[in-house]
């Protein structure tokens, strides 16, 4: 059997079950913050990004088993005065690592950036995140620097 990796359909009811299910998983992951999904969030989160027009999400499916997810968020380089596309969340089911379906979804998001004109895209994780560092690598992925003389960017945040 072979993957396939769509897109998600926030009305879907199918599609909307499995977006919950693997995202919460990677909540549960350590590199997600060990942390399940509040009640509130798994609510509302479809409605959510349905509403947000620079969201789009695919998933991986292997027959009728949601293995994967990729969430992404549309933005705009001034540097270059075209959208880039940024991937929030990529999970991938513990028992389907390795397996190449988080290539797959990186695929599926760079074939929508190329869609959307995007300049680039962009991702965070976690330096102690070797796996994903190699697959990123993989990818195509860098770090971010304008000047190696100037280091490479760091990702921060603020809660509100």
């Amino acid at each position: 059997m072979r993957v396939n990796v769509r897109s998600a359909n926030y009305h879907a009811p199918a599609d909307r079950a499995a977006l919950i299910t693997l995202l919460d998983a990677y909540a549960q992951d350590p590199m997600g913050g060990g942390t399940p999904l509040a009640d509130d969030v798994k609510a509302r989160l479809c409605d959510d990004l349905a509403a947000l027009p620079s969201a789009a999400s695919f998933m991986a499916w292997m027959g009728d088993e949601p293995i994967g997810l990729i969430n992404t968020f549309e933005g705009y380089s001034t540097f270059k005065a075209r959208p880039l596309l940024n991937v929030h969340d990529i999970a991938v089911l513990p028992a389907w690592r390795g397996q190449g379906i988080g290539q797959a979804l990186l695929a599926a998001c760079e074939a929508h950036a190329r869609e959307r004109g995007c300049c680039k895209i962009t991702l965070e994780v976690l330096s102690g995140n070797a796996r994903a560092l190699r697959s990123y690598e993989h990818f195509g992925f860098a770090p971010y620097v304008l000047d190696p003389a100037e280091g490479h960017a760091l990702l921060m945040q603020k809660w509100l």
